[in-house]
């Protein structure tokens, strides 16, 4: 009897902890917050889950082509955004929109440009660009693979699993502990004075905040900015998920962390340089009937121009090496 109440107890305490580590949470740089974190309750982050993750967001054999994995689109080294104006998607062929960050995706349900995907686990499930039956046949017939997902997830290697695992390790791609939040959290030297006269004209006459708000610096709204509304067929952006009449040439709203580090910039990477896009708010953006009301000229001399993006700069944070280093594939 006793052998068995300590068989029990000791079940017990192994389920406890299980369950403690499937629940534990990632320790959050400097300026980042908790609270806003979003972790669909059907894909709890383990340690296991993260690793598997990281492998296959770096394996180009699911591809369709076999040669595009999603680091060929989010390079670390670029802000984790692609340098070139429109990607090759998944299939080889140019991707319609610039590729956004995927930095702090944690902070966001909704993704892409548009919100076409609901969440991460979605995105990675939908733009592979490979059917359900060619994910297995092509990682399936990987051992380490089959043996890591039996582990994770208590099953053998299916579509619905490489997507919980790419989304639970692109929730730890997590920039913080720029300039910007050392200074507001005491260490008044951290930014220069440049970027402090930015900071003022971000919260003030540049009306950055208004849309690049909160820690993250971005409201996860859409908003028509004018960005290619000039041309004969633009792209029409949100409207083209909800139909609906006011969303017409709205975009999301990015978030501004590690900004620096990733033009060019706009949904069509028309800007290559972060003048080039404080050049394009400060005239107005591109008039047209959708047009937020937000966007109007700003009157910002050439020192104000020089000195926000002075500010933005100072947005360029810190991610934890390991996210960032290349792993070794089965």
């Amino acid at each position: 009897m006793k052998v068995r109440v300590v068989g029990v107890a000791f079940l017990l305490i192994f389920v406890v902890l299980h369950a403690h580590a499937a629940e534990q949470k990632l320790q959050l740089p400097l300026g980042l917050q908790e609270e806003a974190a979003y972790r669909p309750e059907e894909n709890p982050p383990t340690p296991e889950k993260i690793a598997l993750g990281k492998q296959l967001f770096w394996d180009r054999r699911w591809s369709s082509s076999g040669t595009v994995a999603c680091v060929s689109c989010h390079p670390p080294d670029h802000g984790w955004s692609d340098p070139a104006p429109f990607s090759t998607n998944f299939a080889g062929k140019p991707a319609p929109r610039h590729t956004p960050t995927i930095v702090n995706r944690l902070f966001s349900d909704r993704q892409l440009w548009t919100g076409l995907r609901s969440s991460l686990e979605e995105q990675a499930l939908k733009d592979s660009n490979r059917t359900d039956e060619a994910v297995v046949q092509h990682l399936g017939a990987i051992p380490a693979y089959q043996e890591q997902f039996r582990k994770v997830f208590g099953a053998d290697l299916n579509p619905q699993g490489v997507a919980k695992a790419i989304a639970a390790y692109v929730r730890t791609i997590l920039s913080g502990n720029a300039p910007y939040d050392r200074f507001r959290a005491g260490e008044t030297g951290a930014l220069s004075p440049a970027a402090l006269r930015g900071l003022v004209l971000f919260e003030g006459k540049a009306r950055c905040v208004r849309c690049h708000t909160g820690f993250n610096f971005t409201d996860e709204g859409y908003h028509n900015i004018g960005v290619g509304m000039d041309k004969a067929n633009p792209d029409l952006g949100r409207h083209t998920v909800t139909k609906i009449e006011t969303d017409r040439g709205a975009f999301k709203t990015p978030t501004l962390r590690d900004v620096a580090k990733r033009g060019p910039y706009m949904h069509d990477g028309s800007e290559n340089t972060l003048e080039g896009v404080v050049t394009f708010y400060n005239q107005g953006g591109h008039k047209n009937p959708g047009l937020s009301q937000e966007i109007q000229p700003l009157s910002l001399t050439v020192q104000e121009q020089t000195d926000l993006v002075a500010f933005l700069q100072a947005l360029t944070g810190e991610i934890a090496p390991d996210v960032s280093r290349p792993p070794q594939l089965p």
